[in-house]
């Protein structure tokens, strides 16, 4: 479990995220990013109901892609939001696909 520090929560946040934020986008997961000032990274994760009508589903994606951050959380670099917004082709994956995925991401936003 990301540690409080770790998670971007605030509804003001996530706006100002969208809004101003650079993204990076593939088949299973994108992502969007922004500067925010602290000495963290604040992380969070998006899945929507377009990805799947199961709870079930769209909570096991979510767990798979939170394991990947706080396994990889030293080598992430300090001092950005980052939303990761899942597609619908992220449920049939397994997790060696998803951690590819994640990872692939944040190396493309140079944020790894």
């Amino acid at each position: 479990m990301l540690s409080a520090k770790h998670r971007l929560r605030h509804e003001k946040d996530i706006k100002a995220l969208f809004a101003e934020g650079k993204g990076v986008f593939d088949a299973v997961c994108g992502l969007k990013y922004r500067k925010n000032g602290l000495s963290d990274s604040r992380f969070a994760v998006v899945v929507g109901t377009k990805v799947s009508k199961s709870a079930v589903d769209r909570n096991k994606v979510r767990r798979r892609i939170r394991s990947v951050l706080e396994a990889r959380m030293d080598a992430i670099k300090p001092g950005y939001d980052v939303a990761f917004l899942v597609r619908p082709g992220a449920i049939k994956k397994d997790f060696k696909a998803i951690e590819t995925a994640v990872v692939s991401s944040l190396t493309r936003a140079k944020l790894l």
